[in-house]
């Protein structure tokens, strides 16, 4: 079921309740919660403390502003390049894994049915092809898990990440069978990439965040938009 969410991180200055009365006042039905090491009202080491008592918690709280949980976010390093999905060192990916399965854990008590991860990065010293071999390795792995669980997952293509343009994100798609994105033209636009290029992701796509962006600028005002959202939904629409 298509739903209209608001994400938590939009606000990050409000108490979470308030945001919550706030997303539900916009008139929305859901919200995307985010879980980004120091800096969103969740932090990936809070579920360490009891993920799947948190998840019915946060239920509970959004519940009660008529809210449902559509999305959570997991970014397991403060930046992409710390502690990315696809990190050369075994240990840090393990480390990433345990926070995947609280995360997991986390959004089924909650009653959140998709998860959204970053699909990792370029590292120095590491060759391209090897880069994103562990990216498929991480996000198969990722993939399946959260279905054992009932949950979507998807990437968030994004600047700075392997995945910068439609390309990219198309190689480790097909790396990955059944693997879908949450995709924000924002990353795209920002780099000045034809829109033409970012609708081929479309069929793939499991969540989408709506926010102004253009050239040069990944988040705009209404004014200075030069994403068209009227395009884009009825591409959306043909596409079932």
């Amino acid at each position: 079921m298509n739903r209209i969410s608001c994400a938590d991180f939009t606000f990050p200055l409000l108490q979470h309740d308030a945001v919550f009365q706030l997303i539900a006042l916009l008139g929305c039905e859901g919200v995307d919660l985010g879980i980004f090491r120091g800096r969103s009202h969740l932090q990936p080491d809070d579920l360490r403390k009891g993920a799947g008592i948190a998840g019915g918690t946060m239920a509970k709280r959004v519940a009660a502003h008529g809210l449902v949980v559509s999305d959570v976010f997991l970014q397991t390093g403060a930046d992409p390049h710390i502690h990315a999905a696809n990190d050369p060192e075994p240990s840090t990916r393990m480390r990433n894994r345990d926070d995947f399965l609280l995360a997991v854990e986390f959004a089924a008590a909650a009653g959140c049915a998709h998860l959204t991860g970053l699909p990792g990065v370029l590292h120095s010293g590491t060759d391209i092809p090897s880069c994103f071999a562990l990216a498929a390795e991480e996000a198969a792995w990722r993939l399946e898990t959260a279905a054992s669980a009932g949950i979507r997952y998807a990437i968030e293509p994004h600047v700075g990440s392997l995945c910068p343009d439609a390309r990219t994100t198309q190689l480790l798609l097909d790396m990955v069978p059944g693997l879908t994105v949450t995709l924000d033209y924002g990353h795209f636009i920002y780099q000045n990439q034809p829109p033409d290029e970012v609708h081929s992701l479309i069929a793939r796509a499991s969540h989408f965040h709506a926010r102004g962006g253009a050239p040069g600028m990944l988040q705009s005002t209404i004014a200075e938009n030069k994403i068209d959202f009227p395009e884009i939904l009825s591409r959306f629409k043909q596409s079932g």
